[in-house]
């Protein structure tokens, strides 16, 4: 049965704006360059540069009613923006004496353009050069084929149309796995440390040991099990030791040392901040970012119809696409503004909260803080809060830094004094540090040795800490 029924009902929504400005105050320094020249770009009102003040009317008005004058300009130019030749927008009056503004970066080739110049080495026919670079192309970042036999057969099959025997693809592989660097190509971590062993000479009985671990004892030797490796080997404890050395240099992941070569790595701070004598200073850093304007050109031209009395449809649609782009960059500027002011009432709040650190550097200074403290200070959302920690470093004295670090949980020691989980954290990683890694101490002693030097921590929030330190249990740590 049909009913009708009167619901009242409350619901908030963010507007297009204000969802383009959370995404504004998310961006970095670099990013943020990037979307201010894409905007002026694609916007032809917005300009940069300082505003001309005009001495007749300040603060000229543009949202009043228009009207056209058809003789003064010609409308359809500005309809047909999109259509000049990109020739045409550029000049080449450029002084060689001009700032270059952009960063140099290395040149160099990639992790997979290296292992593809190495393929006419190999000794293959055409059909098995295509499934050579089918595989090369399978390896990731780390130098693996994280992928099955079967798997491989199937897309060869269906994506390159080349049927191939499961042994004949093993030859093949076997083939790509003598390129450089070595252990690509591996299918499991077991695999990759074989590959590199059985390129050293097999004169030294360490190699000789250490393939035998590997091969047939890989699951004692990753559980550490060293008297089970001594005797299912054969082989003394010195002669253990010399082995696991000649493992331990082994390069877990071939692929890594040559894709970070081409990365870049180079961290631009968002806010820079100086202490001159006793006082902190914090700015934001501006580089490269323009100063943004409304172009008086635009202005001009919906000023200029306003005695027109006989308006085309061409030329309606004209002045609405004027004045939407003029609406988009008073509001682009405004937001840009607004993201500055939401960015220094953060990091003004989070200095005056660790101030202690920020003039001393000693990170067993910083206080506990959680998003929850800087949102009310500033009176604003945990989500803008988060969203301003997460992507934003400062340049300090001691270093840059990404304001992340500096919110941590609050504990308190045998003293009722509140200290942060990122001092717990070092003492913690400093007592793993200078252990006996014969005898590695366990989360139980960690923990009892943390409330004899004054914080009362228990054995699974040390567990945790080890966890988020990417520290192993004890066993994992132990050594011969």
């Amino acid at each position: 049965m049909l009913k009708q029924q009167l619901q009242i009902k409350l619901s908030q929504k963010l507007s297009p704006q204000q969802i383009k400005l959370m995404k504004l105050i998310q961006l970095s320094t670099l990013d943020l360059e990037q979307k201010i020249e894409a905007e002026i770009g694609e916007n032809p009102a917005l300009e940069t540069g300082k505003e001309e003040t005009i001495a007749n009317n300040p603060e000229e008005d543009y949202e009043g009613n228009t009207s056209i004058e058809a003789d003064e300009i010609d409308v359809d130019q500005y309809l047909s923006d999109d259509e000049i030749p990109a020739y045409r927008l550029h000049t080449n009056n450029y002084s060689s004496d001009d700032e270059d503004r952009t960063i140099p970066l290395s040149g160099g080739i990639s992790f997979h353009q290296h292992l593809h110049q190495q393929m006419g080495n190999l000794i293959l026919n055409e059909e098995e050069m295509q499934i050579a670079e089918f595989l090369i192309g399978s390896i990731d970042e780390s130098g693996y084929i994280r992928r099955t036999t079967n798997e491989l057969i199937d897309d060869l099959a269906f994506t390159q149309n080349i049927i191939v025997e499961k042994s004949d693809l093993e030859k093949i592989l076997r083939s790509v796995q003598t390129l450089d660097p070595p252990g690509v190509g591996a299918r499991s971590l077991q695999e990759c440390l074989r590959i590199q062993l059985e390129k050293k000479k097999k004169d030294r009985p360490e190699v000789e040991h250490a393939c035998r671990i590997i091969k047939d004892e890989f699951d004692h030797f990753s559980h550490k099990h060293y008297n089970k490796l001594q005797e299912r080997i054969g082989i003394t404890k010195e002669e253990l030791k010399i082995a696991l050395d000649l493992i331990s240099n082994l390069n877990p992941k071939p692929g890594g040392a040559l894709s970070n070569t081409v990365q870049n790595t180079h961290v631009v701070p968002d806010f820079i901040m100086t202490i001159e004598e006793g006082k902190i200073e914090v700015v934001l850093n501006r580089r490269n970012a323009p100063q943004l304007k409304v172009s008086n050109a635009y202005k001009e031209m919906l000023t200029g119809y306003q005695e027109s009395t006989n308006k085309s449809k061409s030329q309606q649609d004209a002045v609405l696409f004027i004045k939407q782009k003029l609406d988009a960059a008073k509001w682009f500027i405004e937001a840009i503004q607004q993201r500055h002011q939401t960015l220094y009432l953060t990091i003004r709040a989070i200095i005056d909260h660790q101030r202690e650190y920020f003039l001393t550097g000693d990170e067993r200074k910083l206080k506990p803080m959680i998003l929850k403290d800087i949102a009310d200070k500033i009176q604003m959302d945990i989500s803008t809060v988060s969203r301003v920690a997460n992507s934003k470093y400062i340049e300090t004295p001691y270093g840059v830094k990404l304001l992340k670090t500096f919110f941590s949980e609050g504990l308190k020691n045998d003293e009722g004094e509140d200290v942060s989980s990122i001092e717990i954290k070092n003492m913690l990683e400093q007592l793993i540090s200078e252990e006996n890694k014969k005898k590695p101490l366990t989360d139980e002693i960690l923990s009892k040795t943390l409330k004899e030097k004054g914080y009362i921590v228990a054995r699974r929030t040390v567990a945790k800490y080890r966890e988020q330190l990417e520290i192993p249990v004890a066993r994992m740590r132990k050594e011969l």
